[in-house]
């Protein structure tokens, strides 16, 4: 049974990869065709409202306990070959939520930096192990005065492992963007790695756009480039990125931009500027990452305002079914 006390209310499913037998490779989280349907009969496919009845009954106030909703995140093509297909069989209508600067060849280096570590090691945790050596610094004494974020950030995402935490600490935290990209560049060099062979595999192009928008499917924003840490750029800065990315969107998509009226927050990151430039662009409502109360960010509740509804990750509940 899905629902329990911990998510007996109503809130998003976040997705992000998917995998099949051929084009698409398995990475850590992901899961195929089958799992999806199975995933929707264990929900229970009556419990999953689409996406434009969760979000008039959100304005209605009107949506109980257990309404759900699908979201995907990041623009991915995977979502299109497999996910997709699933959805319309089943007749559910979702949220993509997609960030625009890789419809201007310059995609979010993150999905290629996951890319990466995934496909181009026998295991991850070898990309992990020479990431951590390549960086030359205390990393012991760096991960004792993190000690509380990494528990925390381990039961909130349990579905990362404790080393997927500690590498993102650093990435986040640690090292600047620039940093970052320079070490992340000579391991791609060390491997022959070419980033440019892989948008086409990796990432939606504007022909999946409008027909996924053309089935019925509602088309979010996920701001522009897709920052990590968007939360701590400034109030202009943000103003840009979505300004941004509402404009291209509504060009793609051939609507006006007051049509574009949801979100999702990159990565869980936000803050109240965050929610002032959502606000100027009449948006209506916004998904986090996570279903707890985040006090850092001065919740009340877990649904804090309709800029700030919950999301389960599938990959939960996919640890419930097994």
């Amino acid at each position: 049974m899905y629902f329990s006390d911990k998510n007996n209310f109503f809130h998003g499913i976040g997705f992000h990869h998917f995998h099949d037998d051929s084009f698409h490779k398995k990475t850590p989280g992901s899961i195929n065709r089958d799992q999806f349907y199975k995933l929707i009969k264990f929900i229970g496919r009556e419990n999953i409202l689409d996406a434009d009845q969760f979000l008039n009954r959100l304005k209605e106030n009107k949506l109980t306990e257990k309404n759900l909703c699908f979201t995907f995140d990041d623009s991915l093509r995977c979502q299109y070959d497999i996910a997709l297909p699933v959805l319309e069989d089943l007749k559910i209508k979702s949220f993509f939520f997609v960030y625009s600067s890789i419809f201007e060849n310059k995609p979010d280096l993150l999905e290629l930096y996951s890319y990466f570590r995934i496909n181009c090691f026998s295991k991850v945790d070898e990309f992990y192990n020479l990431f951590f050596k390549k960086l030359n610094i205390d990393l012991l004494n760096f991960f004792k005065k993190n000690e509380k974020k990494i528990k925390d950030k381990k039961i909130s995402n349990p579905f990362y492992s404790i080393n997927d935490i500690k590498f993102r600490l650093i990435r986040d935290q640690l090292l600047t963007k620039k940093n970052y990209q320079e070490i992340m560049f000579k391991m791609f060099k060390e491997k022959n790695f070419n980033p440019n062979d892989h948008y086409e595999s990796l990432f939606l192009n504007t022909e999946h756009l409008v027909k996924i928008k053309k089935l019925g499917h509602i088309i979010g924003l996920h701001s522009h480039s897709h920052p990590v840490q968007l939360e701590k750029l400034s109030f202009e800065e943000q103003t840009q990125e979505y300004n941004n990315n509402i404009t291209i969107l509504s060009k793609i998509l051939n609507c006006d931009k007051k049509e574009i009226k949801s979100m999702s927050h990159p990565c869980g990151s936000y803050n109240q500027d965050t929610l002032k430039v959502l606000k100027n662009l009449n948006i209506e409502l916004g998904f986090k990452e996570v279903m707890t109360i985040d006090s850092e960010k001065k919740m009340k509740k877990v649904n804090n305002s309709y800029l700030e509804i919950a999301r389960q990750n599938h990959a939960d509940i996919m640890a419930m079914m097994n």
